[in-house]
Parts: C-alpha cells; structure tokens; sequence
C-alpha cells in the first residue's frame, strides 16, 4: 500500500514473497489480523525518498509474523532487495509506527528491524530530495510475543557480529536497530523524547548495532529505550466504502 491515507490492512495471508505486506509512504495505517510467513520480510514499513508523499502513523498488531526467512530474490537496485531474509517486522525511515499485540517467531535475521536509509543499501545524496526524512523516529513497541529468531542473521556483517557480542550459539535480540540518529534534533545530545524508540515489552532488548561507526560499539543498553510515546488513534473508515455496513 502506498502513498494512501487512512489504510486498513487486515484478514490475509502473506506468504513466499520478498516484502509479505508493505505499508510505503502512507500517512495513517492499522495492519492487524495477518498471517506473514515465509516471505524474506513479513511486515514493511518504508519511507522512500522522492515521493511527494512522506509515511508516518502505521500501527502494527495482532498479526502472526513467523518464520519469514525466504532468501531475498527482489532485483538489485529495486526498494526491497537489501532486506534480509529472516526480517519480521522492518522499519525503514518511517515515523510514528506502533508494533504491539503480535506474535513474532523465528525470523532469522530478527524479529524486528528498525534502519535509517542509509542503511538501505542505495541511498546517494545525489538522488535524494533534501527535504526527505531519513531516520525512523517515535517507534514504539510493546506486549508483543517474541519466540526464536536472530539465531542465523542473513548478512555477515550481522553473523560476525552476533558470534561476538552473543557467542557461538547466541542470538541476536528481538530489536535490531541501526543506531542513525539525526544530530541536528539533539537536546543535550540526547534524542527528543517524542523521537526515541521506546520498547515496553518484556525482558526484549534492543541491540544497537552503530552502524554510523561500522559497528564499533554495538551495544544492548535499554536505557535510551525504556519510555513511552502516545498512542495513534485507530484508523476509521467511511462506512459507504462497504455498502454502509
């Protein structure tokens, strides 16, 4: 679904693609009652630059999002071809996004991925309109069910990474994050309270990969994380769009 207002996204089956469902460049989104699995991504919440239309305010929730690691076949270049497989819910430069209430299993890579473009793996300055927003900001994820997943990531950047920080047979945790953060909206160099990524959701732990330093001071400190944002309303259709019923 892109470049839509006030979307409901609810009652299907996603299964065997490379993005199961993807919500792109959308103000104003509910996906809930889904099954996602076997695609390379389950979930998809992007922002992509050059569209007269940015994305903010998706909520994702009572899903099933489950085993979606199916090697990514997208072609090189296209929006999706750098998620990877293994990847429950991605979000990429999106804002204002609400993961809550889902029940995420065994996605290889993790369970949730939160990233900048730049780690989008095609973002040029070159290409890019200036007043394109490239990081994710007032993420809020709580009560979901997180199970498996982060044993075998897809990219080996992210396989070193685990061996090191987790062990031989650890697992990355359910949040992976790319840890870009726009300097400019910094208060006394932390992140504006309406902008963090707040996790409420258990013993889940954010893993910070700092891709921003090659991933030099990767850290699972949950200080940062451990806050609350307001929720989004839920999305209200017109009736007449279903003979008023």
């Amino acid at each position: 679904m892109g470049q839509s207002h006030n979307v409901v996204v609810r009652n299907n089956r996603a299964e065997y693609n490379v993005a199961g469902i993807e919500i792109e460049n959308t103000q104003g989104a509910d996906v809930y009652d889904n099954l996602a699995t076997h695609n390379t991504g389950g979930i998809l919440v992007f922002n992509m630059p050059n569209l007269p239309q940015p994305g903010f305010g998706t909520r994702v929730y009572n899903n099933r999002i489950i085993a979606n690691n199916t090697e990514n076949f997208a072609p090189e270049g296209t929006a999706v071809a750098s998620v990877p497989a293994g990847s429950g819910v991605v979000i990429n430069s999106n804002d204002r996004v609400e993961i809550f209430n889902n029940h995420v299993e065994d996605n290889q890579t993790a369970n949730v991925i939160i990233s900048s473009y730049f780690s989008a793996g095609f973002y040029t300055t070159a290409s890019t309109a200036d007043a394109f927003d490239p990081y994710p900001e007032g993420i809020f994820i709580y009560d979901n069910q997180f199970i498996g997943g982060g044993d075998s990531p897809d990219l080996l950047e992210l396989q070193a990474l685990r061996v090191a920080a987790f062990g031989i047979n650890g697992r990355l945790p359910d949040v992976l994050w790319d840890g870009y953060v726009n300097t400019d909206k910094l208060v006394d160099g932390q992140v504006p309270a309406e902008a963090r990524i707040c996790v409420q959701n258990g013993t889940a732990q954010v893993v910070n990969v700092d891709g921003p330093n090659n991933y030099a001071n990767v850290t699972t400190d949950m200080t940062a994380h451990q806050c609350a944002l307001d929720k989004l309303p839920a999305i209200e259709l017109d009736g007449a769009f279903f003979g008023g019923q």
